[in-house]
């Protein structure tokens, strides 16, 4: 089989793809996604970047778990938000890529 443009315009066209993606990526770093844990009494909220944004604790928890269990919550939260993001990362950059899966894009 042999591919029109030969082994150079192959590369170019890797070049550009890869480049559609980091710029996606950047874009992403601007949208946010979010998880809750304990019946949504814990919020976080991660960034498409992998970085977490925020976590929100609704007063009440406070007052009737012991801190070990609202620890956990937020561990659990923030951990379903990066997850999530995760997702949503990949699913973004298959947009772009036609969903081929090209090792090192991801």
């Amino acid at each position: 089989m042999k591919f029109r443009g030969g082994m150079g315009e192959l590369m170019r066209q890797a070049s550009r793809l890869q480049r559609k993606v980091e710029k996606r990526k950047e874009e992403l770093k601007e949208e946010t996604v979010e998880a809750t844990s304990g019946n949504d009494q814990v919020k976080a909220v991660v960034n498409g970047g992998g970085e977490l944004v925020s976590v929100e604790i609704d007063p009440k928890l406070l007052e009737g778990e012991d801190l070990s269990m609202v620890q956990d919550l937020i561990v659990a939260a923030a951990n379903a938000a990066l997850k999530k993001n995760e997702e949503f990362v990949e699913a973004e950059v298959e947009k772009v890529t036609g969903g081929m899966k090209i090792p090192g894009l991801m």
